[in-house]
């Protein structure tokens, strides 16, 4: 098969067997492992499960166990119904009015056999399919009313919520409401898997005559220039590169009536089928090479085809009026010739039409003008060859070659054809005849109206006869085809090529053949079986050649069609006569002159002769009789060929092939008993013709493969018939059954080899298969009667019935044999010695009258040996179907099928089959690696031994199976094991395959028959026996007796065990999805049997849960593998594992021995998702329908850790079926797609409202997450074919509803599961009960359906009524998880669900009061939950929990029992408490597209829970995300170490342990703000007290994971350093555990963030800080607040100003909001009070000059930041700017009340400072700047030209404004009368120096950095810097001597203004 199987190829693993073996010997045999290896130990003899056990003999079984169920659906499941097989004969469908049969009656046999093959019936086998595929019943299609929820009014109570009722009474309750309404069938809810569930064969294609692509011609118009003469129109198709017509001939007449009447004399009454003028076109290999020719004639007239031609090209129509004298006469000239020669014709234009182009154009454009041109458009070979997509095209032909006369061979036509695709076409330079064809071309319709076929057989329908006809036009196709024959066809086209009477004596020059079908010697012996061509009758007796005039050596292009009588005698033949033609009318001379005569006879009644070209030599005078020619014949040339003439048959009864021919001959010969046979010049007698016939047997493998095609239903039937029934050839029986066999391998094989495109999935040859499907049908029994049903194959009494073969295999057991009575072949005679048998075999010839075809069949299989055995191998499948047909018909027809099926056989038949199947396995083993053959053997073996369990004793079969079974597990191979799958998977399909596994049976020891098959579950008591709790355990364990009784599912199961692969779950996955749809099991007692023969497998899925795919997400895998593989220690006892862990994890390819064992992260093969879920369903389905007494039994038998493992494996379940939303583009839609999956409106209400046009809008739910729509097919090795990459709307809601359906079934059928868990639960045993929590709670976190909520939110209730200890004492942190839950589900949108979840938490208050007269715990956990939902939750509707608060205090206002007790008042905290949280939560929910506002709103809420450390670490923790999701990383970091070291901190205090951190003191290296997590002594909870830090944070785990992802988010921010001092704190705690694995991974992250800081050394940029205050009361509580805004890095003025402006501006009015563009003091009096006024100001982190010294990196000058600084310049009179002497400066120093980065990016100004700076001492600054610039430009490196010129220009360029030089002018000139000045004008001549001496360096390395082109520049800029140096020489020159006096006081003036502002 060209695709192989996935799993062949997988890599080969140590195989279970093996392991089994292995483990086995190191172990010694120990009790546990054998127990665990075998399962079931209730006989003494174990059989492991890598073997099958003896089956149980089914049909003794059923005798012994008879039902005591009457009737009823359990009844039909104990033996198959009575009606289960049936042969129908279904009439062939005849496409035509009329059957198509020979005229003839009297037919000879040949004839008369190849008849009855085209009109008899079809025999077919029916097996009444009573299950229905997958195909049948879309998925989805019981989409019920599950979403159907009645809403009650909103937020109503619970009735009888608050009563106190027994436990028994509210499960009861529940179970009632969760039965209500079910799903029947899970199946239907889950995607199909892309193979059938069921495999069977796919009925094949009826034979039917074979059409290759149909193309429609319509000629609509024929006119030229000039109206003169009829002109004659034939159409065909040309193939250019086969060289070969294609096609017959196309005759069409599209003259006028009036033209038409030239030719009256000449013209018979047309007949309707000769008037056509359209016609069906068939291609089978369409190519770019196919041409349409079409080809003009003409009536004969004198003058050669040039001249005739000439008036066409010369008259045009415009100029009719003109020319009027000489077209009269043409006219008058034509219809004399019309008169005399209208009989005969001349060739006179043609032109061709290349069909792709117009197929091709015809996409382009509708209608097309063909002129010349287009005719010799070229195309490419590569494009499109299909003729069934385009669109119609009407043509316009323009343009007609004239014929020229010595080039009318074919071989001219296709020169010209060929020349016509080329660009420079011969043709173009030819002057055309120009004229107007039109033709409609188009795809032929699949059933057109008024056709005729090519022997003129009308086709239906065909509603009116007188209707004008299209006619189909039969195909000579370019290659062969391989179709059979179905109807009866005879026809012979005889085509004259040329003739050449050159040497001939005498006149002969316009000739002309005549020919005829003779039928006899005399003249009035033709036949009427010419065809006619246009507007003439539809047979006539001659057929006349058209004329080249004057040619004595003419070619001809005339085909002659004729229609053969269906039987040959020596009397028919065709005749030629050769006429000269006289165009002028003479005197004495006669119209035409005979000039030669030749004959063409039929040998011996076939026409093998009349095929291919023939050379025909030509004779004047004289006769041939029986082609023997007489004396006194003249010959023309001496006896040489001169007539070439191409005669080609086209006929289903004539083979052409002489091996055929020879064979049915001497068939018939037999069957007419008529000797001698004539067979060409052979003459056979009687005494040879055994062996004739023989040979001509094995002379079959030479013929043809083209005529063996054609005629392959005869030939099988024939061989058929010589296998079954041998001639008596004089006297003796001819054993031809092995020569018959051999052949039909051979020609078998033939098929299969050069016809593979057409096979099946299989590998089935389509035409054998269709052969056996409806053609094959057993031949009679008696010898004298037709066979079986209509039209048998016949016979007659020459045949008698063959005996054996002489020869059998020594591997038969002989003895088993017996001699058969005469009378009743299933009547054992008395038993003989082998040694008799074998000599009785050896000798007979004659032996019963009665064997039969499936019997000698098997026989002549099984002696073969060499190739033919090999042959028949290969195609083991055609034997094994013919086979079975044979069975059923010899049953049907001889009323066996009612008999007991031990009787229906005799032993040698089943020995043959037996040794068949050792054989195929024998070869399936030997031959694995031939992957092809073994992959096709064992696929037709298992729909042999499928078919066998419907008609023979199935005991028998099953032997066979397990007989082949074992075979295959012999050698341990990959292949093999594949094909034991395939083999299962096929076998198992059986129609009846329930009923085969004996559902209703008792799993006791075949030997004590149990009279009862009544259910063993029904009554409790049932199970008080040890014997009866044994049988349950045998029940849910591969056990002997399961595996025994319950025969083919204990395979299946035992495989999926043993193998443990992912590939193998399809089996019972297609199994399952079967019976799940099947009308027959549809009642709950007969499902629930069904399911009895899949309980083991829930063990096998709870051992294979390490292996499947993690739905959670949550590495659940590492856990469960850890939990699931730890090898049990014998205390744990005996019953812990199903299945010996050593065992599977060697079987998983780890064994524990091995030295190469790889460690056990890497045990197991992990399933694919879509495994995994195959797998899971499974489950679900077997626990859905099984017996819920039988599971609660097998339960209460389980261990703590199988239970566990049980749970283990239902979480999973969950998360596998969790309902994904998908994420469509349509938000409406989406919003209804939830709605109607959340159960607020149900699926059935919303198809209706969808189909009536009235789909709303639905409210979107809050429990929807955005993941993918259900799963993805495209990444597993399944393909669904027929995924539709874009989904229509309609299919996505419904393929939405169809999930969520699924979704809810799935999580009641785990509800169902944990119900029955709990009710098993015993004192021992309640450790699982947390387990059973986790799976609710986890079904409750998933997206549910409202249904499902209402249902577990009970189920929840009653188990915490039930153990309430559970939650508040020993699982409390589930405790806190279910409070969470119960508080999503009361903000739900959904009335019903917050309705179940208030009553829930309300009772959940309740129960915790009632245990210690207060409910700490749940009010800590709610409260809890509450912060974190407001939190994490976008859905989040604040007014929906607001009512789901009110139904709690309603709840607790009529509480009766606790109305004294102070649980309301508790209780009415609690709300209010909440409602406060709630009140901030919708202040954020205002504020939720204000960042800053938004994350100041959390910082409040966490800061208000300061005293509660679990619900500020969960604040903290929601603004980390939040942080994150908008990049800040920084703050992200700062929120994650401040979580930190509040975890620290109340660690600190439970534990001393000196490794952890003592506070948050150690963290403030990180950043100084951590302190405030300090746990202040007064209003401190102590850790120690009940619900306090008992998150998961509060532990040694959490804290290091915390600092972890700290470290990843500095990481992020680019803040190394930082990464470093987390890291600080992690190492000790790892260095204390010796965690070396830990240290290396930190070690690795400290080099790789040390790395960092060296590599991007000066590219690190951190935030930009702006000053922001907000003035207006419009505002609210920001006005008049200042902050310090963190952006990010290159945050310009202008974006944060644009991004605050347009905030506010939306949100206020755009006109309402101004930003003040100067950052000089807001005088808030002087502004507009009804608007917002914005002030922003760029500002930098200030350091004082000592901070400098511990600020070195850019990392320190840009964290833990608290001071800012911006600079705003003044003038003493107000303005910002002005001279250099008036420009004062003021810096602003503003400080935060943290220190940047913190836990939020805005921080309040809590102190602002001002200092002002003097004229001079602005000067002094500016210049300071300017020489360190200078300084950096001069050193850089490397060296920056551009830069260094930049700054040169602005310090010594002459154009400089305010430039240094009048800086110093303004400042230096003088010496400043204030003393107080004269240090700043010492500073400021001293700035001066160091200026000019860096203005001159820079120069200096200018210079050395230039290059020629800037050396003027240069000396530029070396002039400038001379005179700016001259300049400034005496002004810093000049010192101040008072200066340099040492009793001169030093002042130091400096106006220096210090105050604070404002502490915040």
């Amino acid at each position: 098969m060209a695709e192989r199987r996935a799993f062949a190829q997988k890599i080969s693993r140590t195989v279970a067997a093996e392991v089994r073996k292995q483990i086995a010997g190191q172990y010694g045999g120990s009790p546990q492992l054998f127990k665990n290896l075998n399962v079931g130990t209730t006989t003494t003899n174990t059989v492991p499960l890598t073997e099958a056990v003896e089956p149980v003999d089914f049909e003794e079984y059923l005798i012994t166990h008879p039902p005591i169920v009457e009737s009823g659906p359990l009844r039909d499941l104990i033996e198959f119904p009575p009606d289960d097989i049936e042969v129908i004969y279904t009439p062939r469908e005849c496409r035509t009015v009329a059957q198509a049969v020979p005229e003839e009656g009297d037919t000879d046999a040949h004839v008369r056999d190849c008849v009855r093959s085209y009109t008899e019936d079809w025999a077919i086998d029916d097996l009444k399919r009573r299950s229905m595929s997958i195909d049948d019943t879309p998925r989805g299609s019981w989409a019920c009313s599950i979403f159907d929820l009645k809403n009650s009014l909103p937020d109503a109570l619970l009735p009888h919520l608050l009563d106190r009722a027994p436990n028994e009474e509210i499960d009861r309750h529940n179970e009632e409401q969760r039965k209500a309404n079910r799903h029947r069938e899970v199946f239907a809810l889950h995607p199909a898997l892309d193979e059938e569930p069921i495999e069977r064969h796919c009925v094949p294609e009826v034979p039917k005559e074979h059409f290759g692509q149909r193309l429609l011609v319509k000629c609509l118009s024929l006119k030229f220039e000039i109206e003169i003469e009829p002109i004659f129109a034939s159409l065909a198709l040309y193939d250019v590169k086969e060289k070969k017509k294609i096609s017959e001939n196309f005759f069409f007449d599209l003259n006028s009536e009036q033209t038409k009447g030239m030719l009256r004399p000449h013209i018979q009454t047309a007949a309707i089928s000769t008037l056509a003028r359209s016609a069906i076109f068939s291609i089978t290999y369409p190519s770019q090479d196919v041409f349409l020719v079409i080809k003009l004639e003409k009536v004969l007239q004198q003058g050669d085809i040039g001249e005739c031609a000439e008036p066409y090209m010369v008259f045009k129509e415009s100029d009719a009026a003109k020319n009027k004298e000489k077209l009269e006469k043409l006219r008058g000239q034509s219809e004399q010739f019309c008169q005399r020669l209208g009989r005969y014709r001349m060739p006179f234009a043609w032109t061709a039409i290349h069909l792709m182009n117009i197929v091709n154009s015809a996409e382009r454009r509708n209608s097309s003008i063909m002129g010349r041109r287009s005719l010799e458009r070229t195309t490419s070979g590569d494009e499109s060859c299909s003729l069934t997509g385009f669109r119609p095209a009407t043509l316009t032909i323009t343009n007609f070659f004239k014929q020229e006369g010595d080039r009318l061979s074919d071989e001219d036509l296709y020169k010209f054809l060929a020349d016509m695709r080329r660009p420079s076409s011969v043709l173009r330079r030819l002057r055309p005849i120009t004229a107007q064809l039109k033709l409609d071309i188009s795809p032929a319709p699949e059933n057109p109206h008024y056709c005729l076929t090519p022997d003129l057989m009308q086709v239906k329908p065909y509603p009116d006869s007188r209707v004008r006809p299209t006619r189909e036009i039969l195909e000579f196709p370019a290659r062969d085809v391989y179709v059979p024959n179905t109807t009866y066809r005879n026809l012979l086209y005889v085509n004259p090529q040329s003739l050449n009477f050159a040497n001939r004596q005498g006149s002969a020059r316009n000739i002309t053949v005549k020919v005829q079908f003779m039928n006899g010697e005399d003249p009035n012996n033709a036949m009427p079986v010419i065809f006619g061509k246009s507007s003439c009758s539809d047979f006539a007796k001659e057929a006349y050649t058209a004329v080249v005039y004057h040619n004595r050596s003419p070619d001809f292009h005339d085909e002659v069609k004729i229609k053969l009588p269906a039987s040959l005698s020596d009397h028919h033949h065709i005749l030629f006569t050769f006429y000269h033609v006289s165009c002028q009318q003479k005197q004495n001379t006669p119209l035409e002159t005979p000039v030669g005569y030749t004959v063409r006879h039929s040998y011996n009644n076939h026409i093998g002769c009349y095929f291919g070209s023939l050379i025909i030599a030509v004779f004047l005078q004289g006769i041939i009789v029986h082609q023997v020619p007489l004396p006194g014949m003249k010959w023309v040339d001496n006896h040489r060929g001169v007539f070439n003439v191409e005669v080609v048959t086209v006929s289903t009864i004539h083979t052409q092939d002489q091996y055929l021919d020879k064979f049915f001959a001497l068939v018939h010969a037999l069957d007419e008993h008529m000797f001698p046979v004539r067979i060409g010049d052979m003459r056979i007698m009687e005494n040879n013709l055994e062996a004739e016939l023989k040979s001509s047997i094995a002379a079959l493998n030479s013929s043809q493969l083209e005529p063996v095609v054609r005629f392959l239903h005869l030939l099988l039937d024939k061989l058929v018939l010589l296998v079954v029934r041998p001639p008596v050839i004089a006297g003796q029986i001819v054993n031809l059954g092995q020569a018959s066999f051999e052949v039909m391998a051979s020609i078998v094989n033939r098929l299969h080899k050069y016809l593979d495109t057409s096979q099946d999935m299989h590998g089935r040859n389509g035409l054998l298969s269709s052969y056996i499907h409806y053609v094959f049908r057993l031949p009679s029994a008696d010898p004298n009667s037709p066979s079986p049903g209509p039209g048998g194959l016949g016979g007659s009494v020459h045949y008698a019935t063959m005996a054996r073969s002489a020869v059998r295999p020594a591997s038969l057991n002989l003895n088993r044999s017996r001699s058969l009575s005469n009378s009743n072949p299933d009547i054992s005679g008395t038993p003989t010695s082998p040694d008799d048998e074998v000599r009785a075999i050896i000798g007979s010839k004659v032996r019963s009258p009665n064997n039969l075809f499936h019997e000698e069949l098997a026989l002549q299989w099984v002696v073969s040996s060499g190739s033919v055995r090999e042959g028949a191998l290969q195609q083991a499948w055609f034997f094994f179907e013919l086979m079975v047909k044979s069975i059923i018909h010899h049953l049907y027809f001889t009323e066996r099928l009612e008999s007991p099926r031990k009787n229906r056989f005799p032993e040698r038949f089943m020995d043959d089959i037996t040794a068949l199947v050792s054989t195929i396995a024998e070869v399936c083993i030997s031959s694995y690696q031939d992957l092809e053959l073994v992959e096709r053997l064992n696929t037709s073996l298992a729909f042999f031994l499928n078919d066998l369990l419907s008609v023979m004793d199935r005991g028998f079969v099953f032997t066979l199976i397990r007989a082949y079974w074992k075979q295959l597990y012999a050698l341990q191979n990959p292949t093999l094991e594949s094909l034991r799958l395939d083999f299962l998977r096929i076998v198992c399909s059986h129609e009846h395959y329930v009923t085969l596994n004996l559902p209703c049976s008792l799993l006791t020891p075949p030997a004590s028959p149990s009279p009862s098959v009544s259910s063993a579950t029904s009554q409790s008591s049932g199970f008080s026996t040890h014997v009866q709790d044994q049988k349950i355990a045998n029940m849910f364990e591969l056990s002997v007796p399961f595996r025994e009784q319950h025969f083919l599912a204990g395979l299946v199961l035992s495989e999926l065990s043993v193998i443990l692969d992912p590939e193998n779950e399809g089996v019972v996955h297609n199994l399952l999805s079967s019976h799940d749809s099947d009308p027959r099991y549809a009642d709950p007692e007969v499902k629930a049997r069904v399911a009895m023969l899949y309980l083991p497998l829930i063990g096998i899925v709870m051992e294979t849960l390490p292996q499947l795919h993690d739905f959670t997400g949550k590495d659940f895998n590492l856990l469960r593998t850890y939990n699931t593989l730890k090898i049990s220690s014998p205390a744990e006892g005996e019953g812990n594992s199903l299945i010996s862990q050593t065992v599977a994890m060697a079987i998983a390819g780890t064994s524990t021995a091995s030295p190469m064992s790889r460690p056990s992260s890497f045990l197991l093969n992990s399933f694919s998702a879509e495994s995994s879920r195959s797998l899971l369903i499974c489950l679900l389905w077997v626990l859905k329908n099984a017996d819920e007494m039988v599971l609660q039994k097998w339960f209460t038998d389980l261990s703590v850790s199988q239970l566990n493992r049980l749970l283990d494996l239902l979480y999973l379940c969950v998360s596998c079926f969790e309902y994904k939303v998908a994420s469509t583009k349509s938000k409406d839609m989406k919003a209804k797609l939830e709605e109607a999956i959340l159960g607020s409106i149900g699926a059935r209400q919303e198809m209706v409202r969808r189909s009536r046009g009235q789909l709303g809008e639905g409210t979107s739910s809050g429990t929807c997450s955005h993941e993918n729509l259900r799963w993805r097919k495209d990444m597993t090795h399944w393909r669904q074919n027929s995924e539709k990459m874009d989904k229509t709307r309609a299919e996505l809601e419904h393929e939405a509803l169809i999930d969520g359906n699924l979704a809810t079934e799935a999580n009641i059928i785990i509800l169902d599961t944990l119900e029955i868990i709990v009710q098993v639960l015993t004192e021992s045993k309640e450790s699982i009960l947390g387990g059973v929590l986790k799976v609710l709670l986890h079904s409750m976190a998933c997206n549910q359906s409202a249904l499902y909520l209402q249902h577990c939110f009970a189920t929840q209730r009653a188990l915490v009524s039930k153990f309430p200890e559970l939650l508040f004492e020993e699982e409390t942190e589930q405790c806190a998880d279910l409070c969470l839950r119960l508080l999503r589900s009361c903000s739900s949108s959904i009335s019903t669900i917050r309705a179940h979840a208030s009553a829930s938490l309300y009772l959940l208050m309740r129960q915790n009061f009632e245990i210690g007269n207060n409910f700490a715990r749940v009010k800590m956990q709610v409260t809890m939950s509450l912060s974190s939902l407001v939190g994490t939750s976008q859905n989040f509707n604040e007014e929906f929990l607001r009512r789901s608060l009110k139904t709690i205090l309603t709840y607790a206002e009529e509480d009766l029992e606790l109305r004294e007790t102070t649980f309301p008042d508790q209780v009415q905290d609690l709300v209010f408490n909440l409602h406060m949280i709630l009140s901030d939560t919708v202040k954020m929910k205002e504020h939720q597209e204000d960042p800053e506002m938004l994350i100041d709103l959390m910082y409040r809420i966490a800061k208000g829970y300061q005293t509660s450390p679990d619900l500020r670490l969960t604040w903290l923790q929601n603004m980390a995300g939040k942080h994150s999701e908008r990049n800040n990383h920084a703050e992200a970091a700062q929120c994650l170490v401040h979580s930190a070291a509040l975890v620290a901190e109340y660690l600190s205090m439970l534990e001393d342990r000196k490794y952890l951190p003592v506070g948050c003191v150690t963290f403030q290296n990180i950043s100084s703000n951590v302190l405030e997590e300090s746990a202040v002594s007064d209003d401190v909870v102590s850790p120690d007290e009940e619900g306090i830090c008992s998150g998961k944070y509060f532990t040694e785990i959490g804290l290091v994971g915390l600092l972890e992802q700290a470290a990843a988010s500095f990481s992020m921010a680019g803040m190394y350093e930082a990464v470093n001092e987390v890291y600080k704190v992690l190492i000790p705690i790892h260095e204390a555990n010796r965690d070396a694995k830990k240290l290396a991974t930190i070690h690795g992250k400290l080099q790789e963030a040390f790395g960092k800081i060296v590599h991007q050394d000066g590219k690190r940029m951190f935030g930009t800080y702006f000053r922001v205050g907000f003035y207006g009361s419009k505002f609210g509580d920001l006005d008049e607040q200042e902050f310090v805004y963190k952006e990010p890095a290159i945050t310009k003025l202008a974006e944060i100003s644009h991004r605050l402006e347009g905030f506010y501006g939306e949100r206020f009015g755009e006109d309402q909001v101004e930003v003040i563009k100067d950052s000089n003091p807001v005088d808030k009096c002087k502004l507009d009070p009804n608007k917002a006024f914005i002030q922003i100001t760029y500002v930098e982190p200030y350091f004082d000059t000592y901070e400098m010294k511990d600020r070195i990196t850019y990392f320190d000058k840009n964290y833990n930041l608290r001071r800012f600084v911006y600079c705003t310049p003044f003038t003493l009179d107000g303005r910002a700017h002005g001279d250099l002497h008036e420009q004062f400066k003021r810096k602003t120093i503003l400080t935060t009340s943290h220190a940047f980065p913190y836990i939020k990016t805005r921080i309040n100004i809590i102190h602002k400072e001002e200092i002002i700076s003097t004229p001079i001492e602005v000067a002094i600054e500016d210049m300071q700047k300017k020489t360190q610039e200078l300084a950096f430009a001069t050193h850089q490196d490397p060296a920056d030209a551009k830069m260094l010129q930049m700054v040169l220009q602005g310090s010594v360029g002459t154009t400089v404004n305010q430039g240094p030089l009048e800086v110093a002018q303004v400042f230096l000139s003088e010496i400043p009368s204030d003393p107080k000045l004269y240090r700043h004008h010492n500073k400021l001549r001293l700035c001066f120096k160091d200026f000019t001496k860096r203005c001159e360096d820079a120069l200096r390395k200018n210079k050395s950095l230039i290059g020629p082109d800037q050396k003027e520049y240069q000396r530029e800029l070396e002039r400038n810097y001379h005179r700016l140096k001259e300049a400034l020489q005496p002004l810093i020159n000049r010192k101040i001597p008072q200066l340099y006096k040492p009793v001169l006081q030093n002042f130091r003036f400096r106006h220096n203004i210090r105050y604070k502002l404002y502490d915040l």
